[in-house]
Formats: structure tokens, C-alpha cells, sequence
């Protein structure tokens, strides 16, 4: 199926995300599945939200059939930009390296969902920047973090205008406690040392493909809808 993603700005915007209105409006544009993310009171004290951007309060993830044309595509952009006609949007692909567990229809999923949008940095080419970002990074961003799902989305091209030139989309959802415990976020079983190794790590992993700087992060609450 083809992906879509969109972030979205304008505040309280949560009960018109998980109105039945809006499943019915995009399965009649031609979505299959919904995915709503939202910086709400249950991720409130997640304590990193940052970007160069707007900021972000919403993303919404849209699962198409597998022929899209771009007719299709337009009607999806108009349902969400009814919402909030500040929504940038982007055609991306999906890999699952750690697959999120399976909760209900419209069921918050426990867990404190961060969204990153990437950008890749000027002095790397795009396939390069791909690779290491998918390949190598993805091995260490799993040992070094407490993740128990973990979804990146290559950005095939964009569908809004003026979106930012946001390369990859990658989530990564945590227990609730790594709001607040380091050791929770980082899987380091509260043993110190280890947690400096993971972190040093990490940091250093991002830093080599540019993650360290020009991202947008958004902590959420995780919802999805079968339509």
C-alpha cells in the first residue's frame, strides 16, 4: 500500500482526529487504515519538543490501495487540510525494523510515541545519507534505546506545497516511564555506566548522518483505525 504522512499545527485538534466523520470521509477518498498521533495531556511531561518548523501538534499517517493516483491523493490532502489547511504532507515509503504491537481500533496504545522528521544535512548525497540512516543507524538506534516498536519512513516526495524538505519520518514508541526515567528511555536497566554508553552511542550515531540537528520531535499518544 502507499503511505501518507502529514504533520499538523493547529491546537486541540484531537476529538475532530478521532471523530467517526473523519474515518468515513477518508475511506470515501480511498484510505484503508488511519493513524492519528497527538501531543496530548498523556504525553504532557515528555520533556524534548523541538524543530526548526512550525510546531507540531498532530500526525497523521494515512495506508492508500496500491494503485494511487494523484486524483486520490488530492481528495486525501483536501480531507485533511479541511482540518487544518496548515497540514504539510509527504508520500513516504515504510519499513518496519520493530513492528508495534496490535491494539484496537481507537485504543490509545501504552506508550509515549516520539515522531522525528529528518532532514537531510547539504554535504551528504541522498543515498549515502539513506543508507546510513537505514542500515547502520538502525542497529544502534535498537541496542541503545528501550524501544518495543520502531517504524522509519523514507520520504519519497512531498504532496502539500511549501512542505519542508524533510528527508525520513521515523517513530519510536517507548514505555510511558521514559517520559521521566532515563533508564526507562534508554533500556539501561538502571545501571549508570550503561546508560552512558548507550547515550555516548547513540549520539554518536545520529551525529554522523546530521540527526543531531534540524528535526523536528513531537512526543504523542498513539491511535489507529482500520477503515
Amino acid at each position: 500500500m502507499t503511505k501518507l504522512i502529514f504533520a499538523l499545527h493547529r491546537p486541540d485538534l484531537g476529538d475532530s482526529l478521532r471523530a467517526a466523520d473523519l474515518r468515513d470521509r477518508l475511506r470515501t477518498a480511498g484510505a484503508h487504515r488511519l493513524q492519528v498521533n497527538l501531543d496530548d495531556a498523556d504525553v504532557a511531561v515528555a520533556p524534548l519538543r523541538f524543530g526548526p518548523g512550525t510546531p507540531i501538534t498532530a500526525v497523521v499517517s494515512l495506508w492508500l490501495a496500491d494503485v494511487v493516483t494523484d486524483g486520490l491523493v488530492a481528495d486525501v490532502v483536501t480531507v485533511v487540510r479541511d482540518l487544518d489547511p496548515s497540514a504539510d504532507g509527504w508520500r513516504v515509503e515504510e519499513r518496519l525494523p520493530i513492528e508495534p504491537p496490535s491494539v484496537p481500533d481507537g485504543v490509545r496504545a501504552e506508550a509515549l510515541a516520539n515522531l522525528a522528521f529528518l532532514r537531510r544535512p547539504e554535504n551528504m548525497a541522498h543515498e549515502a545519507w539513506r543508507s546510513d540512516w537505514l542500515d547502520r543507524h538502525t542497529t544502534v538506534a535498537i541496542e541503545t534505546q528501550g524501544t518495543f516498536g520502531y517504524v522509519q519512513n523514507p520520504v519519497v516526495e512531498p504532496i502539500t506545497p511549501d512542505a519542508p524538505a524533510v528527508a525520513g519520518i521515523v517513530e519510536e514508541l517507548f514505555p510511558m516511564a521514559a517520559m521521566t526515567d532515563d533508564h526507562a528511555f534508554y533500556g539501561s536497566g538502571g545501571d549508570p555506566a550503561e546508560l552512558g554508553l548507550r547515550l555516548t552511542r547513540l549520539m554518536d550515531s545520529v551525529t554522523r548522518f546530521g540527526a543531531d540537528r534540524g528535526l523536528d520531535l513531537v512526543p504523542t499518544s498513539r491511535y489507529l483505525w482500520r477503515l
